[in-house]
């Protein structure tokens, strides 16, 4: 198994083994998801609708090419419309929310969902209207690129 990939699988079974432990809320509960790490940075407003948190947790770099770190949507907060060159690797850790890849129903993503983005193929992700979204992201082979921003997704295609 390459060092890269046995890195991905060690950080998504830790992320997954530790929030197993976690206590669940119901999905009605407005407050903030229960976190692994910390909240991080606010993401800028030009990428996202409402507040999406970041914290980075593997730098790039040219031995992994692989981008790892972990975003916290509040409560109807997403992203825009991106792309990324070599695709996306989601794990949703807690809450409830939304995927959708550009011309395709939008799909409700929970704890414990895996969801691959495919390379150049636009796609948005957030939180539900009523709960928090957290997950990790991870981004492979970054010499190709790491991420194209788009349009915002439109409150239309949010509630649709």
């Amino acid at each position: 198994m390459k060092r890269s990939n046995l890195l991905i699988t060690a950080i998504a079974f830790t992320a997954l083994l530790t929030t197993g432990c976690m206590e669940n809320k119901p999905e009605n509960d407005k407050t903030e998801v229960q976190a692994i790490f910390p909240k991080g940075e606010l993401g800028p407003g030009e990428n996202f609708t409402g507040n999406a948190w970041n914290t980075p947790l593997v730098a790039n770099d040219s031995t992994y090419n692989t981008v790892i770190g972990n975003v916290y949507f509040e409560p109807g907060a997403r992203s825009n419309w991106h792309t990324h060159p070599a695709g996306q690797i989601l794990i949703i850790t807690s809450g409830v929310g939304f995927h959708q890849i550009k011309g395709q129903p939008k799909q409700t993503i929970r704890k414990g969902d895996v969801i691959k983005c495919p390379p150049n193929v636009e796609h948005w992700h957030g939180a539900s209207p009523d709960t928090g979204l957290q997950q990790l992201y991870i981004i492979p082979n970054t010499e190709k690129g790491i991420v194209q921003w788009l349009k915002p997704v439109t409150a239309e295609e949010y509630n649709k």
